[in-house]
């Protein structure tokens, strides 16, 4: 070999040193831990629904999961506007995001079957994590993970994204009946095992009417969020109401505990569906006022 095949044996080396990956370890770590998240997403235990094709079900449920591989795997380089490509180095330090809120509905339909069938038809675009039926029975939907399509347009706080960061739970309720004592056992066990899995707080746990004043009235007046709230799902206002200070400010308050403001009278109105129930008018009555304080203060703590 001469010394100039040499020299060119050498530079061969050296650029094929440094094309070599310095993460391909890291890179590995990632593909690793991303294959267990995705089998975490997709896994599922196989239910019999009754009147309901479970290959219909299923065959959705994966035609929607087709998107994981793409919107979970690494990417490639991104064009920036101001003339940066992006590179991709995978970090080994990362998990799914978990839900920080529980939204509760009623169903506004007849049936169980119904609302089964409502959320497994595409031109219906709407769904939850979770269905409870009058007499218990607990049907889960959509991985507690994955963004169900249950909060529409809503807010709370600065929260203007709740489909994102909740988890949704329909009960089989018209709207004008009384919710069955099954079916709110069936609630308070899910409740307490999401909860401790996710750590959600306290006062997170909420009704669709407080999300979307004026537009949503779900969970109806008929709902025991006083006994949820003993049990630490929500908050509930003091049994002897403290009187609110004279320069107490309704629309402040009301936003500070969450409600979207915008349309006040909607507000209080939603407000009251919650925490007053007996009367969910726009009506500021002293009762209305110190309620608003009282929960204004828990809120804060």
């Amino acid at each position: 070999m001469t010394k100039k095949h040499f020299c060119y044996l050498i530079l061969a080396i050296i650029i094929s040193s440094c094309s070599t990956n310095p993460y391909k370890t890291t890179e590995k770590a990632y593909d690793q831990q991303l294959k267990t998240l995705e089998n975490q997403i997709t896994s599922k235990e196989s239910k019999t629904i009754p009147a309901v094709p479970p290959l219909a079900i299923d065959t959705s449920y994966a035609q929607q999961l087709g998107i994981v591989k793409d919107t979970l795997s690494k990417t490639g380089s991104t064009y920036l506007v101001n003339g940066i490509n992006t590179e991709w180095v995978g970090t080994v330090n990362f998990n799914l995001r978990k839900p920080s809120f529980v939204i509760i509905h009623h169903t506004a339909q007849d049936s169980l079957q119904q609302t089964i069938n409502t959320f497994t038809k595409t031109k219906t675009q709407v769904s939850a994590h979770y269905i409870i039926s009058e007499n218990g029975k607990v049907v889960q939907m959509l991985n507690d993970y994955l963004r169900a399509w249950h909060a529409g347009n809503s807010t709370w706080g600065k929260t203007t994204d709740l489909n994102s960061c909740s988890i949704g739970i329909e009960l089989d309720n018209n709207g004008f009946k009384p919710f069955t004592e099954a079916q709110i056992n069936s609630l308070l066990a899910l409740l307490t095992k999401l909860k401790k899995d996710y750590n959600i707080p306290t006062q997170n746990f909420l009704g669709h009417a407080d999300i979307a004043p004026g537009r949503k009235q779900d969970p109806s007046a008929l709902f025991p969020w006083k006994i949820l709230a003993e049990k630490g799902f929500g908050i509930w206002p003091d049994e002897v109401l403290e009187p609110a200070p004279f320069d107490f400010k309704i629309e402040p308050a009301l936003r500070i505990i969450g409600y979207n403001t915008k349309n006040l009278s909607a507000a209080i109105q939603a407000f009251k569906l919650h925490y007053i129930q007996t009367d969910a008018t726009s009506v500021l009555d002293r009762k209305t006022i110190d309620t608003i304080y009282s929960i204004y203060k828990k809120q804060i703590q």
